[in-house]
């Protein structure tokens, strides 16, 4: 007779959808573009070890750990899955990547710094630029 009681639970099990979910690893799967589904910006897309779960992070953005707001703190493993340090003290001079949605101009702010608040504004106007074309489109030239 087997214990079932010490399995530990698969990769697809309702808590570790749930830890997916809680972690923001919700990114839209391939063949769909890691366009992020609030404010349009491309992203970089990273698969997680949560089953078929990706994840958006803020493309070219690298930064020191112990800046970043715990839980919201993402590193490279070498398989190039994507993976969330949760509350893991960083090592001195540790740097990591950000969540798209800690930054991303449509979502509601939290109290996360200057430097958090300062990128948000960078992608409104980055979205701005992209996106805000003039109601009437383009004026005609007069010869």
């Amino acid at each position: 007779m087997g214990d079932t009681g010490n399995t530990a639970p698969g990769p697809d099990s309702t808590g570790h959808i749930y830890q997916a979910l809680l972690e923001g690893a919700i990114a839209p799967r391939p063949p769909y573009p890691p366009d992020c589904p609030f404010c349009d910006l491309r992203q970089d897309r990273y698969r997680t070890h949560y089953a078929d779960h990706w994840v958006l992070l803020e493309p070219r953005v690298i930064v020191p750990a112990h800046t970043v707001p715990p839980h919201d703190r993402w590193t490279i493993t070498p398989d190039r899955r994507a993976m969330n340090l949760w509350d893991a003290e960083p090592l001195p001079g540790a740097r990591c990547h950000i969540p798209h949605r800690l930054v991303c101009p449509y979502l509601r702010p939290g109290d996360f710094g200057l430097w958090i608040t300062l990128h948000r504004q960078m992608n409104r106007d980055r979205m701005g630029r992209l996106f805000d074309l003039p109601e009437d489109g383009p004026s005609a030239v007069d010869h």
